[in-house]
């Protein structure tokens, strides 16, 4: 398990005008000991535009400016410009946002060179209605949850609802002078690359995509905690390969809960993925995450790097942001550790040397002759079984047996 610390709520709603119902989903850039913190800021009535702070380290606010950076202005985000992601790629700041017109949910993005002066460039995912993305998933082989959204979507918003685009930003790396694009299409994590922001911009070209949108899921829900989820903060460079936060939504009958997760990607294309948690990094806990305008919500956006630890911003309960942090070694550690065949092989061993303990009484000797090609496997799998207090081992002549304690 990994040990999470949680550093308490950083920001809370002000009385100023355009975020004095809630603040949360930060996104952060980092500059050695300095953070710049974008934040989505609520004002009452459900309208987001995207606030600012300074921090000097993890925690200390130094800057909190007292009106929004960016704000709606134009029909399809005039409800609120929301949950921004940031990236640094050659020399340019991009900033990308969920664009919502009071039903519609889609990106847009706004680029920087100086983080003060931004430029928008309009919306990048596809305005298609579910309808026409349904007949377009047909061409692919998707799962039938894909299906399912569209008609909850539907039913909890409009009949001629567009599709839904949230959780979206760019790898901080080109490969083959291709950018690469995280998005997301519930219920699953999609990717994908193009030479030109233009090309986003081109219905066609996301028809051709959706048809064999199969090929482009980066990643989808596995563990019992994930209904359905999405990408959270950008991601992190490291030598072991790109960390992934992502957000789990789970269903529950009591109602949904989001929780933080992390998983790691290969570095270079097609960005596999090679450790996940099998249980979420960290879930809704306190007071502060469980009771909000959403309750039990954990929403992770934004990560920094102090000394080796590893700090994650996030939206509690969509009322406030908080932070926790972890030892970042730790976490790849774990990561590295969930994946392994390693580990893998050692469990099934363990099986075996179980059922064959269970029978009668076995000798250490006759297992490494019959494991000999696997003896270091064998002596973890048995060491594992000892601590697990799976078997009993004891030494009788010189010799070391092992036996489960069962008697007929």
């Amino acid at each position: 398990m990994i040990d999470i610390r949680r550093e308490g709520v950083l920001l809370e709603a002000t009385d100023l005008e355009f975020e004095n119902q809630a603040v949360l989903n930060p996104t952060i850039y980092q500059e050695g000991r300095t953070l710049h913190m974008f934040y989505r800021a609520v004002r009452q009535g459900n309208y987001s535009s995207i606030g600012y702070i300074k921090l000097n380290g993890p925690l200390d606010i130094i800057e909190r400016k007292e009106e929004p950076i960016i704000f709606p202005e134009y029909d399809y985000e005039i409800h609120g410009v929301e949950d921004p992601r940031i990236v640094f790629l050659d020399g340019i700041f991009y900033l990308f946002y969920t664009a919502y017109d009071g039903k519609n949910a889609r990106v847009a993005f706004a680029t920087s060179k100086d983080l003060v002066n931004w430029e928008k460039h309009g919306l990048i995912t596809p305005s298609m209605r579910y309808e026409d993305a349904k007949d377009l998933f047909k061409q692919s082989r998707l799962k039938h949850k894909y299906y399912h959204f569209v008609s909850y979507i539907k039913d909890i918003t409009a009949p001629d609802v567009l599709l839904w685009e949230k959780d979206s930003y760019l790898f901080p790396k080109k490969y083959n002078d291709n950018f690469f694009f995280i998005h997301r299409i519930l219920p699953d994590i999609q990717m994908i690359s193009f030479k030109d922001f233009n090309q986003l911009k081109d219905l066609t070209y996301w028809e051709e995509y959706l048809k064999k949108l199969d090929h482009y899921v980066l990643m989808e829900p596995e563990y019992g905690y994930e209904s359905h989820i999405g990408a959270g903060a950008p991601l992190i460079n490291t030598s072991l390969g790109w960390l992934l936060i992502y957000h789990a939504v789970e269903d529950t009958n009591a109602g949904q809960i989001y929780h933080a997760s992390a998983a790691l990607l290969e570095k270079d294309p097609p960005f596999r993925v090679i450790g996940r948690l099998k249980k979420p990094l960290f879930s809704p806990k306190e007071d502060y995450e469980k009771m909000g305008d959403v309750w039990n919500v954990v929403f992770p956006t934004g990560t920094a790097i102090f000394k080796k630890r590893l700090y994650i911003y996030y939206g509690a309960a969509d009322k406030r942001v908080a932070v926790v942090s972890c030892n970042l070694n730790a976490l790849l550690k774990k990561l590295i550790q969930s994946r392994s065949k390693f580990d893998v092989d050692i469990g099934f061993l363990a099986g075996e040397i179980f059922r064959k303990a269970l029978r009668k009484e076995i000798a250490l000797e006759q297992l490494e002759e019959e494991y000999k090609d696997r003896r270091e496997l064998l002596l973890m799998a048995i060491g594992w079984l000892a601590r697990e207090e799976k078997v009993i081992i004891r030494w009788e002549n010189g010799k070391v047996k092992i036996w489960t304690g069962n008697i007929k």
